[in-house]
């Protein structure tokens, strides 16, 4: 499963990550860039560090499993 995962930073200068399943492929990075700074204009989000106040960056993440059949 794919995952968008937002990074931002807080006040306190600590990484603050949003995680969004299954993102529309090809990621459009216009389109990301100016979602992370609508997060960031309507103060959305609050966090223990304060409130978000830029973006630190953006990524897609897969995870892959492989069971293992154990003899």
């Amino acid at each position: 499963m794919k995952k968008l995962e937002l990074k931002f930073l807080n006040e306190l200068g600590k990484t603050v990550t949003y995680s969004l399943d299954k993102p529309i492929e090809p990621v459009d990075p216009a389109a990301v860039k100016a979602a992370m700074d609508e997060i960031i204009n309507q103060n959305a989000f609050s966090t223990s560090g304060g409130e978000i106040v830029s973006i630190k960056g953006a990524r897609v993440v897969e995870r892959n499993v492989e069971d293992i059949e154990l003899v």
